[in-house]
């Protein structure tokens, strides 16, 4: 070890004489100034101008623009230019024979040279360990290991760099080649992993080999134990290809024998590569302070208790317009967003299933007109360069699996090993794929029975299989919206009681504008499933007293006469805006967070709802009107030409009303809920496409938290994180232009002057 250290100190003696290597390192620095002072200063900008931060140590470092990103981007730039003299200089100088001729060794010789590139790469480190030390004094609660797990990255990354740079000066005694050698391997190595794609072995290996991403994995706080064995694979792969290089030139072998020492030493790395990705293998640590990276506490569980084997199989149809998602290049990408619950279950396996068949959202829609069914499908194949025989039919697809009923759209079937089978959907919205949220769910409900839910029919309700303005398709029934109580873990049926009674099963019965009384008959059956304890969603509208006020009765409720105004100059007088009350924020954290952003719950048309305690229920009101500039108006029914005022002779007051009610009662070992609303159109497939220029609506939230309280939280699944704490700097804005000067000046000039410093001495004596 003191010989290689010894070799280290005088190849760093060398380095730093040196103009170069100073160069390097004021222009490094120059770059991370310039970064983290315009990053850092447009930060400081926003929070004096209060739009308020968030995430700033994300932002800071490791966003898209962030100080180790910006520096990851440019690293491979600096490398080859400090190591293409590190070994091409002693074979040009002809000083390698003296190093030949002394008793070290090649292996000596390489992890000296080495160990110098290690340190003054640690040195490039140093630099950004300023900037992060400034963070960490100036970011309120700044998420420390995120940032050095990011650092890390940053290091191994170039360690690797140096390794290769290191393998190119060996082989050639010029330091151009080395240089360009140098760059031309990183660039293989950054985009291999595109090379190959539809092959699946081939797939496995240059996905491996691929450098690009690597230490974006760091960046993201995350460190597994694929990626630093793969940092330790090349480093050592090139360190010892360095060694075996040096010692050729020492000692003549056969060109079969120095092939197989080459080619065995490149198999055993990609034998161990491969081994260390098996998902078996792998092992992870979260770093981050929020635990971004890694499922949340309740997916956890519920992958926790899911015994036995799982298989994902995907359905993907190329003449479908989500095609794209499952191609064989894209297998890779599509692994990944189910990589953090093969983190928790290895087990996991993925097959993917290849048809043709007419989708309801077509491929190519508007092209290949003249051509349809396989001739289609084979013209597509055809261009894209994708072998047709993989693709079944429609024919033989539908002997396997009955697509039908799903348009023939992108389906994923997650299959136990117990037969047990559930679905997972494409989403018509932005993020189109399953979140955290909806896999979770579709696992769940290998564990727990779907609550049943059933809407109530036969006295003209809102309709749960339209799509028209009214009706509640879009949350019920649609199996192309995310949120809906299907893919969100409920059954939704329809159910009339004129004949039969309320099934056991249903769990949470929804009774929407009803338009005609319930038969007494019908009210019998009704009581009958209250009395046990049901769950009941139900929803009334303005002049529908005469039908619904009978029901409630039965609750201590009542639809007052009236519908409810909201002085508003963008929109009709019926458009009111109910706020959450604190019951809301008590009964659900995420409606405590809506409180606290003052988000609104809109209503088209409401009722006033009037409440006593006398039935033996606690009712809470959720959501009120506003105190100021709304009323119940009992006189004007013309809301879009009629005048408005106030008339308090008959009644009218500018006052808050309840429009949600919350009702519980303990029945048994079980506590019977209810929700009652004032509106039926709040929850309407247009309502909930409605967007409203000033109105901050959580309609969305108010359904999907409805439905999880009714449910006792078993549906939708709760994935949300805790809000981030980084969200402030404790320096103002007048501290820009120090922090520039700092960084642009202070610390290029102090390594500027050091390396004059060494120069002007070296050139002295």
């Amino acid at each position: 070890m003191k010989t290689i250290f010894r070799l280290a100190k005088t190849e760093l003696r060398i380095l730093f004489c040196s103009p170069v290597s100073w160069l390097i390192l004021v222009i490094f620095a120059f770059q991370a100034g310039l970064n983290f002072s315009e990053n850092f200063g447009g930060q400081l900008k926003r929070q004096a101008l209060e739009y308020g931060l968030g995430e700033v140590t994300l932002n800071t470092f490791a966003g898209y623009t962030g100080l180790l990103v910006s520096m990851l981007k440019s690293l491979y730039l600096y490398i080859p230019l400090i190591t293409m003299g590190i070994m091409s200089r002693e074979l040009s100088s002809g000083s390698i024979k003296f190093l030949y001729s002394s008793p070290i060794t090649t292996t000596q010789i390489i992890l000296g040279k080495y160990l110098s590139m290690l340190i003054y790469g640690a040195m490039l480190m140093g630099i950004l360990l300023i900037y992060i030390i400034f963070g960490f004094f100036t970011i309120e609660n700044m998420d420390i290991a995120f940032v050095l797990t990011g650092l890390l990255g940053l290091y191994l990354l170039t360690c690797a760099y140096a390794a290769i740079g290191l393998f190119m000066s060996s082989i050639t005694s010029y330091q151009v080649v080395a240089a360009m050698g140098t760059l031309a391997v990183l660039a293989v190595l950054n985009f291999i992993g595109d090379v190959g794609q539809d092959i699946s072995f081939v797939r496995d290996i240059t996905y491996w080999l691929s450098i690009s991403g690597r230490a974006y994995q760091f960046l993201g706080g995350m460190i597994c134990s694929e990626d630093v064995l793969y940092f330790i694979i090349v480093i050592s792969l090139f360190i010892i290809l360095s060694i075996m290089r040096l010692q050729a030139a020492r000692k003549k072998r056969s060109k079969a024998v120095t092939f197989a020492r080459y080619f065995a030493v490149i198999a055993c790395a990609l034998i161990i590569g491969y081994v260390s990705s098996l998902p078996t293998s792998k092992f992870y640590y979260d770093a981050t302070a929020l635990k971004k990276n890694t499922l949340t506490p309740g997916s956890q569980e519920v992958v926790k208790n899911l015994d036995g084997g799982l298989t994902i199989t995907t359905y993907m149809n190329i003449l479908d317009a989500n095609y794209g998602s499952a191609l064989p290049s894209q297998l890779k990408e599509d692994f990944s967003r189910f990589e953090q619950y093969v983190r928790f279950k290895p087990e996991i396996k993925m097959k993917y299933v290849y048809y043709y068949a007419p989708s309801v959202q077509p491929s190519f829609d508007g092209r290949f007109e003249e051509l349809q069914g396989e001739e289609r499908a084979e013209r597509i194949c055809k261009i894209m360069e994708l072998d047709f025989d993989m693709f079944l039919s429609q024919e033989e697809i539908d002997k396997v699996i009955d697509l039908k009923s799903e348009g023939y759209r992108f389906l994923r079937v997650l299959e136990r090993e117990n037969g047990q089978k559930t679905t997972l959907r494409l989403y018509n919205d932005m993020m189109k794929h399953p979140s955290e949220t909806e896999i979770t769910t579709a696992l769940k409900r290998f564990l727990v029975p779907a609550p049943k839910v059933a809407f109530l029919t036969g006295h003209g309700e809102r309709n749960v299989n339209s799509a028209g303005d009214r009706y509640y398709y879009t949350f019920a029934r649609s199996i192309y919206f995310r949120h809906s109580l299907i893919n969100q873990g409920f059954d939704a049926t329809e159910l009339s009681i004129k004949d039969s009674d309320i099934p056991e099963d249903i769990n949470i019965l929804v009774i929407a504008d009803m338009r005609s009384p319930l038969s007494e008959e019908e009210m019998t059956r009704l009581e009958h499933y209250i009395e046990r304890g049901g769950n009941l969603f139900i929803l009334g509208e303005p002049h529908r007293q005469e039908a619904m006020n009978p029901l409630l009765a039965r609750f201590g409720i009542e639809l007052m006469p009236g519908t409810l105004v909201q002085r508003n100059q963008d929109y009709l007088p019926s458009v009111v805006t109910a706020k959450l009350t604190d019951n809301a924020a008590a009964q659900s954290p995420r409606y405590a967070q809506l409180k606290r952003w003052g988000a609104s719950i809109v209503m088209p048309d409401a009722s006033p709802l009037h409440y006593s305690t006398d039935k033996g229920y606690t009712v809470k009101p959720i959501a009120m009107t506003l105190k100021e500039n709304s009323w119940n108006e009992l006189e004007t029914t013309d809301f879009l030409d009629g005048e408005l005022s106030i008339n308090e002779a008959i009644g009218e007051k500018e006052q808050s009303y309840p429009v949600i009610l919350s009702l519980t009662r303990q029945r048994g070992n079980k506590e019977q809920r209810i929700v009652v609303t004032g509106d039926a159109d709040c929850i309407s497939n247009t309502e909930l496409m409605n967007s409203r220029n000033g109105i901050f609506a959580v309609n969305f939230d108010f359904i999907s938290e409805t439905f999880k309280w009714l449910s006792y939280g078993e549906f939708p699944i709760d994935t949300s994180r805790p809000e981030a704490i980084d969200n402030r700097i404790l320096v103002s804005r007048a501290a820009t232009p120090w922090i520039s000067a700092f960084a642009l000046g202070v610390i290029p000039f102090i390594l500027a002057f050091i390396g004059f410093m060494v120069w002007y001495k070296r050139k002295k004596f």
